[in-house]
């Protein structure tokens, strides 16, 4: 069985919002997990390119073979598109040579103009920022146009969402934009038939827990979360594979029951609207 873990950030910052905060890792921290998976032995590779050497999607765009899994393969993911990721993370990155992925919300981006939507928690990247970044090597995936929770939406606005963001990646990059994040990591099968439809490959989701690839859903592939309270203790076992239900076993409990309320509070709207 190939197991990869699929590490999710979001803002790496010493001062984040009020909103931010719960996801914010400091920078110093950030640093020296990076180190330690220099020092391991790891080799980060794109979303992208992990779904690619698995035959979740068709090889590389560009025409090159599929690439093949290292020996210590490891996914780096960032989500919504927070000017940190330029700022401090992209540096750090560097430092290693190492390759990640950033999924972003499209209606955050800081110069949106006309297409702007949502209202962003903190301070987000420009266009020459995702663009230079793009260039620089790191995948652009998908992450919603307006970040809303895409299973509480009808099916009409779930369409809208993936396929103005995806368009307006594919307008800036110049190249298909294949992989995308569920915003909050909710979705539901109606979600996932618009995410096909809409021409995506792989999605990721949360679940915590390390990616079994040759059993999982190429469009639920889990990520493990790493925030503010992830020590290195904890981050070793993470990136190790060891102990993973223990660690987020109060967040499992808590997800299975919102689960449970969200497809309640769903079937709810839609008789209400019915009325």
């Amino acid at each position: 069985m190939t197991r990869v873990p699929i590490l999710m950030y979001h803002s790496i910052t010493d001062s984040p919002t009020p909103v931010t905060r719960r996801h914010a890792v400091r920078p110093a921290d950030f640093a020296e997990q990076m180190a330690y998976l220099k020092e391991s032995g790891f080799t980060p590779i794109t979303f992208g390119d992990l779904a690619s050497a698995l035959g979740l999607h068709g090889p590389p765009l560009r025409g090159e073979p599929a690439p093949r899994l290292p020996d210590k393969p490891i996914v780096i993911t960032f989500d919504d598109g927070y000017a940190d990721f330029h700022d401090t993370a992209l540096p750090v990155l560097d430092k290693y040579g190492f390759r990640c992925t950033l999924f972003l919300t499209t209606g955050w981006v800081r110069d949106a103009g006309a297409a702007a939507a949502g209202r962003p928690p903190g301070p987000t990247l420009c266009w020459s920022q995702v663009r230079e970044a793009a260039d620089h090597g790191v995948e652009i995936g998908g992450h919603s146009h307006s970040h809303p929770q895409l299973d509480q939406l009808p099916t009409e606005a779930i369409r809208a969402e993936l396929r103005d963001n995806k368009a307006l990646l594919e307008d800036l990059l110049g190249r298909p934009v294949t992989t995308m994040a569920y915003p909050f990591g909710y979705h539901s099968a109606r979600v996932r038939e618009e995410v096909v439809s809409a021409g995506y490959a792989a999605a990721c989701a949360v679940r915590n827990a390390v990616a079994a690839i040759d059993r999982c859903d190429a469009l639920i592939l889990p990520r493990l979360t790493v925030g503010p309270s992830t020590s290195m203790a904890r981050f070793r076992l993470l990136v190790h594979d060891r102990g993973i239900p223990l660690i987020y076993l109060k967040e499992r409990i808590l997800t299975a029951g919102y689960a449970v309320v969200r497809r309640a509070k769903y079937g709810l709207n839609r008789i209400s609207t019915r009325r």
